[in-house]
């Protein structure tokens, strides 16, 4: 009778956001002595925020990277050991799992928790990385009280572009959406509300040439690129607000894990995914809210999941080696 070897580990998380790191401080308080992997970007896009201000329990805000430094820091005090390294190929079809480090080493595991996360698509002119959380965003709900009173732009002609324009008009004194066609490409509903608001501008055949001003360390307006004339124009504002997508980092599951057409983890009951003792939590299975707070949440349920798969395979375990022991 073959025996099944034994997994180096109970559950593997892979990512250090604030659904990688929920889920460590669950599981840690389980005793599963879960190993975190940070992967590229260690802590999550929470690194690049400045002031987080609607995460519950500081009423004056916090510092994203100060956040999650402290996330770290509980998730460790609880037991969970953190690995600065990445997984370049994880094999999902054997028992236990197999993930591969950067270096080349091997760890099995009994449960993986996937919390790789979203990327935000940039505009990939240098100037609106710099100057992130400092005049650029990619995150409407989560900056946009920053621009009480303030003219802002916004990019993109989707449906999240739109929704990211209508809610900022809330607090900016002036949107203007700039788009790279001449008609938008999202829904006729979300595109009635948007011309339908007077604080709306539209700027059409453009795209953002650059963002002004890196030396100044904030944002003071854009150079804009008429696509068809090539002319070029500067639009004054203090705010920039990037919405051409999300890329969720799941490149090193594909095929082996059901993802949509978008790329996200497809998630069922809770966390689980179509892969038994593989679950999903945060921006990598949910392109609907985006929100660290939600993110957090989905770690927990990730974690408590993965707990129950572990104690459901420990107890049939002990009942097939009982059977066995009798026959």
């Amino acid at each position: 009778m073959s025996t099944r070897p034994t997994p180096d580990r109970q559950v593997v998380i892979i990512g250090s956001g604030p659904a990688g790191l929920t889920a460590a401080l669950y599981a840690a308080r389980a005793n599963l002595r879960p190993l975190l992997v940070e992967g590229l970007d260690a802590g999550g896009q929470l690194m690049l925020t400045t002031m987080v201000e609607n995460w519950p329990g500081f009423r004056d805000g916090i510092m994203g990277p100060e956040l999650m430094g402290e996330m770290r820091a509980q998730a460790e005090r609880f037991g969970t050991e953190i690995l600065e390294s990445t997984i370049t190929r994880v094999d999902l079809e054997h028992r236990p799992f197999t993930l591969t480090l950067a270096d080349g080493r091997t760890i099995t595991t009994e449960a993986l928790i996937i919390a790789t996360g979203a990327s935000a698509r940039w505009l990939d002119i240098g100037s609106d990385r710099k100057l992130s959380g400092h005049g650029v965003s990619t995150c409407a709900t989560c900056d946009g009280y920053f621009f009480k009173g303030k003219p802002i732009a916004v990019v993109g002609g989707g449906d999240s572009a739109l929704e990211e324009a209508i809610y900022l008009t809330k607090f900016a004194s002036k949107v203007t959406l700039v788009h790279r066609r001449d008609a938008l490409r999202g829904s006729k509903i979300m595109q009635d509300k948007a011309f339908a608001n007077p604080k709306i501008d539209f700027v059409w055949d453009s795209t953002v040439a650059d963002v002004k001003d890196v030396s100044k360390g904030e944002v003071t307006g854009v150079v804009l690129r008429n696509l068809k004339s090539g002319a070029l124009s500067e639009l004054p504002l203090e705010g920039l607000f990037i919405a051409i997508g999300h890329t969720p980092n799941t490149s090193l599951f594909e095929g082996q894990i059901e993802l949509d057409a978008n790329g996200y983890v497809v998630t069922r009951d809770g966390t689980r995914t179509n892969v038994p003792g593989v679950f999903a939590a945060g921006d990598v299975q949910d392109h609907v809210y985006r929100q660290a707070v939600t993110a957090a949440g989905s770690g927990c349920m990730a974690a408590i999941d993965a707990e129950r798969y572990l104690e459901d395979l420990a107890h049939h375990s002990a009942a097939s080696s009982m059977a066995v022991s009798t026959d």
